[in-house]
């Protein structure tokens, strides 16, 4: 039996596009807003000295792998909440929460214990000792705020689902405001403080970061939507069936989005050799990578999100419907995007560093995220809408082929090891190998996105 049905009008098309902007704009201004804090990290570390940049750029690479691996498989409390909602299984909302609570508790166990010990890898990536040195010292700082990253990212990944996203804009704003003077600070020994360097880009993301956790927790408490789903009330101490669900949801996401984040950002970590310039180049367009990212992050979130909630009431077309133009609607950002930074190129570049050399490195690398930044918004959207379904294992042995097998190790062969490069090696290699990972997961999320959707519609039409 066939699964085609009529075009959708016009009018319930607009209600999609209208519901997924809706959803996605508060959390791209929060992502971004998170973003700014990472930005102002480099521009200030980058003013005290490039050293202090390096540092801070391989430091930062490693806490972020760490920190998406685990807030990754948090990500878990998102599509199951979405699909109670869809299902209007009230009385299931608040336990899962209390469990995804449970679980980020667990995982900050091991991800202090990875924070605290970097040593072995960098020793591995040949990080020059001083640049070894100050990015050791800005993880122990950054590890402080840890179990805060983590019970925030639950909270984060629980208003989403129920369609609460804009308080998360206004925690961020207010994490925002509060880190960068605070890291202009610490850095530079004003204020009354100690001047500690790019450790003092850490200290203040982990201060924030506890400032963040406390204002989503005082939300929960005071707010009186939540009150139906009893968040606080009859709490359940760790349930066994319940933590494994979430992990075996979660921990494909996790990992999925560990190796998506760290094939790249461990870049900064394998260029390390090439020298502190170049890392400090590829620093400057990787930021930028990441701000540019939150715009399709963010629409691939209430992707997820509206799948999940249409998934829980099998409403199997509607699903697909979301999915299909989540991924148009990437496609036309990255564009606009694209015709942007190509024309804004130059001063964006100035405004990260002061250093030609540096600046030089950095616009050599611009046309390789224009690129980047296409394909892998459409992946990351037609990945997200993928978890909407509740498939995470499949994508991420696609993650895992497309960004480690092509992307971090055909681009450590294409800067160090291809025949044009043997006498001069370039990070531009790893940039190129991040092009060709992102261009065969589109087209493999989107193969794979298409197979799903097309079983579900078919399942609900014959069981009719």
């Amino acid at each position: 039996m066939t699964d085609s049905a009529p075009p959708r009008p016009p009018s319930a098309t607009r209600a999609i596009v209208g519901q997924l902007l809706h959803h996605a704009w508060p959390i791209l201004i929060a992502q971004l807003l998170a973003m700014t804090m990472m930005v102002a990290d480099t521009v200030i570390a980058g003013r005290y000295g490039t050293a202090d940049l390096a540092g801070v750029a391989i430091g930062s690479s490693y806490y972020i792998s760490v920190v998406m691996l685990l807030t990754g498989t948090l990500q878990a409390v998102a599509p199951t909440v979405a699909h109670h909602v869809g299902a209007r299984r009230e009385d299931a909302i608040g336990p899962t929460l209390q469990q995804g609570f449970w679980l980020a508790l667990l995982l900050a166990v091991p991800g202090l214990l990875l924070l605290l010990s970097p040593g072995h890898l960098l020793e591995l990536a040949d990080v020059p000792a001083d640049v070894a040195a100050k990015a050791t010292d800005y993880l122990a700082a950054t590890a402080i705020g840890l179990p805060a990253v983590l019970f925030y990212r639950t909270f984060y990944a629980f208003n989403n689902a129920v369609g609460r996203p804009r308080v998360l804009m206004t925690i961020s704003a207010i994490a925002t405001s509060v880190h960068v003077p605070l890291a202009w600070a610490l850095t530079n020994g004003q204020l009354g403080f100690a001047a500690l360097g790019g450790t003092g880009c850490g200290v203040s993301t982990a201060l924030v970061n506890w400032l963040a956790c406390a204002c989503g927790l005082a939300y929960l408490v005071l707010n009186q939507a939540y009150r139906p789903y009893r968040i606080f009330h009859g709490w359940q101490p760790p349930q066994t069936k319940a933590l494994a669900q979430l992990l075996r949801l979660g921990l494909p996401m996790g990992l999925s989005t560990f190796i998506d984040i760290s094939s790249f950002t461990l870049i900064a970590i394998m260029a390390a050799r090439l020298g502190t310039e170049t890392v400090a180049g590829h620093r400057v367009i990787a930021n930028y990578t990441g701000m540019i990212y939150m715009l399709p992050f963010s629409l691939s979130i209430a992707t997820m999100v509206l799948v999940g909630q249409s998934a829980g009431a099998q409403d199997w077309r509607r699903a697909r419907r979301i999915a299909r133009l989540g991924l148009s609607l990437a496609l036309g950002f990255a564009l606009l995007i694209g015709v942007l930074l190509w024309m804004l190129r130059e001063p964006l570049v100035s405004f990260s560093t002061a250093d030609p050399a540096v600046q030089a490195i950095a616009l050599g690398l611009v046309v390789y995220l224009l690129l980047y930044q296409c394909f892998d918004g459409l992946q990351t959207v037609a990945a997200h809408a993928l978890r909407g379904y509740k498939v995470t294992l499949l994508p991420m042995v696609v993650h895992t082929f497309c960004f480690w097998g092509i992307g971090l190790t055909g681009g450590y062969w294409l800067s160090f090891h291809a025949p044009w490069r043997a006498a001069a090696p370039s990070v531009a290699g790893f940039w190129e190998g991040c092009v060709l990972a992102t261009i065969a997961a589109t087209a493999l999320f989107g193969t794979m996105l298409r197979a799903v959707a097309r079983r579900h519609v078919r399942e609900a039409v014959d069981s009719a």
